[in-house]
């Protein structure tokens, strides 16, 4: 009896084990997170946010499949090389920094697919209004070990939101009806996690 207890205690040590939760940081130095819009539809406008945060959990190590996402994004970060018009996206007709300032990600879960290509779920809020969103998103050469001895994986998210559909209602025309800046916007997520 003592022997069988044993080994049901043994392997309930390996299983936790081997299915231990990792937490993972965003590294800010080496990750971005950036937009772009066209803009009089004959151009682009692009921009980034240079203040963020995040936290991945992984169930099984440095499989990231099923991976739980949290992000945030602070909205004054807002950086398109042009002062006027970063204030102008800070006001009212665009996120509204002062009343809302954080942009999140919430309830995120990575999924993994073929090929390191993974579809990423969760709840995204941006001012008022918190929409599910899916992301595609590629592990960029794996999981590596730095000259310094972290743990280190990178991966680049994609998604194209409607600003529309969270109360980004800033809607100037030209005389054609073409908008000034379109309602598809591209958003794309460069990160660099370390194993914590």
């Amino acid at each position: 009896m003592k022997t069988i207890l044993t080994f049901v205690a043994t392997l309930f040590f390996i299983t936790n084990a081997a299915f231990a939760q990792v937490k993972w940081s965003v590294d800010p130095a080496h990750t971005n997170a950036r937009f772009e819009v066209s803009h009089l539809g004959i151009s682009f406008v692009d921009g980034s946010f240079n203040t963020l945060s995040g936290a991945v959990e992984t169930t099984d190590g440095s499989n990231f499949n099923q991976a739980k996402i949290a992000f945030e994004i602070d909205v004054n970060s807002i950086d398109t090389r042009v002062d006027a018009r970063d204030e102008h996206l800070k006001s009212d007709d665009f996120f509204n920094a002062a009343q809302f300032p954080k942009m999140s990600l919430t309830n995120g879960v990575l999924t993994k697919g073929k090929k390191g290509k993974f579809v990423l779920k969760g709840d995204l809020t941006i001012r008022d209004v918190t929409k599910p969103v899916e992301f595609q998103v590629t592990q960029n050469n794996g999981i590596i070990t730095d000259p310094w001895g972290k743990t280190r994986v990178g991966f680049t998210a994609t998604t194209t939101i409607n600003r529309m559909d969270y109360n980004i209602k800033y809607n100037d025309k030209l005389p054609s009806g073409v908008q000034a800046v379109a309602s598809d916007v591209k958003i794309i997520v460069n990160t660099e996690l370390v194993k914590n």
